[in-house]
């Protein structure tokens, strides 16, 4: 049993050491400070080439595409934003359930190619399907690199 000495003064002290605690909150704070900034959305995003399998093309498909000085050709034939209607209409037989095939430079600006899609809808085209190339993903660190991609209308 324990019991006290005659003469011993030493009293016990009921104190907390608080200096591992605040390493722990220093730790902590720390890492916080390096997660915060790596959570954040505004960051550039390359995107990857579509690796899904290409749609069967029609046998003559109409190609309207937006060129890198935003000018417009309807198939092989130039064409200015305002006939780009009319144009159509002469293509298609002014069949507007017609699949339009929507090539656009990828220097464009994507309002661009919004201002487009906006006016093949307003002159009554809505059947538009983008086209891309199709390739192969990103090669891992075991596999070589290809280099082979070929353009195919890639239909949402």
């Amino acid at each position: 049993m324990a019991g006290r000495l005659e003469g011993d003064d030493a009293t016990e002290t009921h104190e907390i050491n608080v200096t591992p605690f605040i390493d722990v909150m220093l730790v902590l704070l720390i890492i916080f400070m390096v997660a915060a900034p790596l959570s954040t959305v505004d960051i550039p995003v390359d995107l990857p080439v579509s690796v899904a399998q290409p749609a069967p093309k029609p046998d003559k498909p109409l190609f309207v595409t937006l060129k890198a000085d935003q000018s417009l050709a309807v198939g092989n034939n130039s064409v200015l934003w305002g006939a780009l209607g009319s144009a159509l209409d002469v293509e298609t037989g002014s069949d507007r359930n017609k699949r339009l095939f929507l090539r656009a430079d990828k220097t464009v600006q994507y309002g661009e190619l919004i201002r487009l899609m906006d006016t093949l809808r307003a002159a009554g085209y809505v059947k538009i399907a983008l086209v891309g190339l199709e390739g192969l993903p990103a090669p891992s660190q075991d596999a070589p690199a290809s280099s082979g991609t070929t353009a195919s209308p890639a239909t949402p």
